[in-house]
C-alpha cells in the first residue's frame, strides 16, 4: 500500500489528455476540432503504454482506495482500446459545432469506467458512477434532436434514481460495516444484521445494474442505442458496461464474500432474467440498433455470471475480464458496420455483400462471434464463463446460457441472410474510416479467438 501518483499514471493522462482537449475545442476553429481528436488519442495511446508498464507490477492498493491488481490492469486496456476505436467512428460527426466535447466527454465517461473497475472504497466507487453517468447523458442527447433529447431524458432518469438508491445502500452499508474501505467492510458486515446488509446490498447492486444494461435496470438501453447518434450508442453499450460489471465482481470477491446474505442466487436469477428477456425481446426487431441494444442486455446477463460464482471458482476472474475484452471488440465492430452502412432499417442491408463484401463479411464474424461461434473471442469468453457456473456449482445456470445462446442464433441470422440475398439495393456510399474499422475489430475478434490460450495464460 503506498500513494504515488504515478501508480495512477493511466488514469492520469486520460484525464490531462480531456483537459488539454476541452481547452484547445474553446479555441481551435470548427474545422480544425479534429486537432482535439488527436490529442485524445494521444493521450489514449499513453495510457495505454503505461497500463503495459504497470501491469509488471506487483499487486497493491494505492491511496487506499484504488486497487492495482490483474483486473484493473485488464479494464484499462480494454476501456482504452474501445475509446480508440469509438473516437475513429466518430466521422459523421467531423465538422460538429460540438465535435471537441465529444471527445472530452468520451474520455471524462471512459475514466469513470476505470476507475469504477478499480474502487475498493464506496465513496470513491460512489464518484467514479457520477463520472461515468453525467459525460453519458450529455452524449445521449448530443444530436439535440427529439428522439436524442428524449433518449438523454429517460437515460438521466433512470440514471439519477438508481444512483440515489446506490448511494441509500453506501450509506446502509456504511453503518453496518463501520467504514467505507472494503477491508474494512469484510470484516465489519461479517458481525453486521444481515437484513440491513442484505437491503443495502440490493440497492448498492442496483446502481451497477444499470451500468451494466441488466434487468431490471435495462430500460434505458433500447432507447438511447436508438435515438442517440450511432457513434454514442456504441460507446454507452460497451464502455460502461465495463466498468459496471468488473466493479460489481470486485464487491462481490472482496466484500460480499464474508456475510452469509443469499446474494449469489440473487445475482444468478438476474443473469439467468437478463440473458432470456434480452434475447426474447431482439427477436422481431426490424430496427438493427434496437436488435443491438437487446443483443447487448442478453450479454449482461452472460457477464453476470461469473459475478454469481465470484469467490466459488478460479474461472471467475479470467472468465469475466476475458468476456469483456471480447465482447467490446465485437459490439463495436458491429456498431461500425451500421455506421459505415449508414442505415438503421435490416431491409437496407440486403445485398451488401455484393457492394462491400468485406463489410459484409466484418458484420457476419461480429454476428456470429455475439452468438459465441468458433473461433471468435466471445466463443472462447462463453466457454470460459460456462466453466465458471459449472465449478461454481451454479449449473442450472449453464444450462441457461445454453439455451440461450441457442436461441440467440434466430435473430442474428436475420440479419446475416439477407446479406448475400439478391434484391433491390438503395445506392449509398460507403464510410471508409468506419469500413476499416469493422474489418480491423473483425479481424481482433478472431485472433482474440485464435490465441484465446496465450491471452488466457497472460
Amino acid at each position: 500500500m503506498r500513494e504515488n501518483p504515478a501508480d495512477l499514471l493511466p488514469e492520469l493522462l486520460i484525464l490531462g489528455s480531456a483537459v488539454c482537449g476541452l481547452v484547445a475545442g474553446l479555441w481551435l476553429p470548427r474545422h480544425r476540432q479534429r486537432i482535439v481528436a488527436a490529442v485524445c488519442a494521444a493521450g489514449l495511446a499513453g495510457a495505454l503504454a503505461a497500463t503495459a508498464l504497470a501491469a509488471r507490477g506487483p499487486r497493491m492498493t494505492t491511496f487506499d482506495s484504488f486497487e492495482l491488481d490483474t483486473t484493473t490492469h485488464a479494464v484499462r486496456a480494454v476501456v482504452v482500446v474501445s475509446a480508440l476505436l469509438v473516437l475513429g467512428l466518430a466521422g459523421p460527426l467531423r465538422g460538429h459545432p460540438r465535435e471537441s466535447e465529444l471527445y472530452v466527454l468520451v474520455l471524462l465517461a471512459s475514466l469513470g469506467a476505470v476507475v469504477m473497475a478499480a474502487a475498493s472504497d464506496l465513496l470513491v466507487l460512489m464518484t467514479a458512477y457520477l463520472l461515468a453517468s453525467i459525460p453519458g447523458y450529455a452524449l445521449a442527447g448530443f444530436a439535440k434532436d427529439a428522439r436524442g433529447t428524449e433518449a438523454a431524458l429517460k437515460y438521466f432518469l433512470m440514471g439519477a434514481l438508481l444512483g440515489i438508491v446506490m448511494l441509500t445502500g453506501m450509506t446502509m452499508l456504511y453503518g453496518a460495516g463501520r467504514g467505507t474501505a472494503y477491508p474494512v467492510l469484510a470484516g465489519g458486515l461479517a458481525a453486521a444484521p444481515q437484513g440491513v446488509v442484505a437491503a443495502g446490498t440490493v440497492a448498492l447492486l442496483a446502481g451497477l445494474l444499470f451500468k451494466a444494461g441488466a434487468v431490471p435496470a435495462q430500460y434505458w438501453v433500447p432507447d438511447v442505442t436508438e435515438g442517440a447518434p450511432p457513434v454514442v450508442a456504441a460507446f454507452v453499450t460497451t464502455v460502461p458496461k465495463l466498468g459496471g460489471l468488473a466493479a460489481a465482481f470486485r464487491l462481490a470477491s472482496e466484500v460480499l464474500v464474508h456475510t452469509s446474505v443469499g446474494w449469489r442466487a440473487l445475482v444468478a436469477v438476474l443473469a439467468a432474467a437478463t440473458m432470456t428477456l434480452g434475447n426474447l425481446a431482439a427477436f422481431g426487431q426490424d430496427n438493427v440498433r434496437r436488435l443491438l441494444a437487446y443483443s447487448t442486455i442478453s450479454q449482461a446477463g452472460y457477464l453476470l455470471v461469473p459475478v454469481a460464482v465470484a469467490g466459488r471458482s478460479d474461472l471467475a476472474e479470467p472468465a469475466l475480464l476475458f468476456y469483456l475484452a471480447a465482447y467490446a471488440v465485437t459490439q463495436l465492430g458491429a456498431f461500425a458496420v451500421v455506421i459505415a452502412r449508414g442505415s438503421d432499417d435490416l431491409a437496407d442491408y440486403t445485398g451488401l455483400a455484393r457492394r462491400s463484401p468485406w463489410l459484409a463479411l466484418s458484420l457476419v464474424v461480429c454476428l456470429l462471434g455475439l452468438i459465441g461461434t468458433p473461433p471468435t473471442a466471445v466463443f472462447v469468453g462463453k466457454l470460459l464463463v460456462f466453466g465458471s457456473a459449472l465449478d461454481g456449482g451454479h449449473a442450472w445456470l449453464a444450462v441457461v446460457m445454453a439455451v440461450n445462446t441457442v436461441a440467440s442464433v434466430f435473430y442474428y441470422l436475420r440479419w446475416i441472410v439477407p446479406l448475400y440475398r439478391t434484391g433491390h439495393a438503395v445506392p449509398w456510399t460507403p464510410r471508409h474510416a468506419a469500413s476499416a474499422l469493422a474489418v480491423t475489430a473483425a479481424v481482433l475478434s478472431l485472433v482474440l479467438g485464435i490465441a484465446g490460450g496465450a491471452v488466457f495464460a497472460l
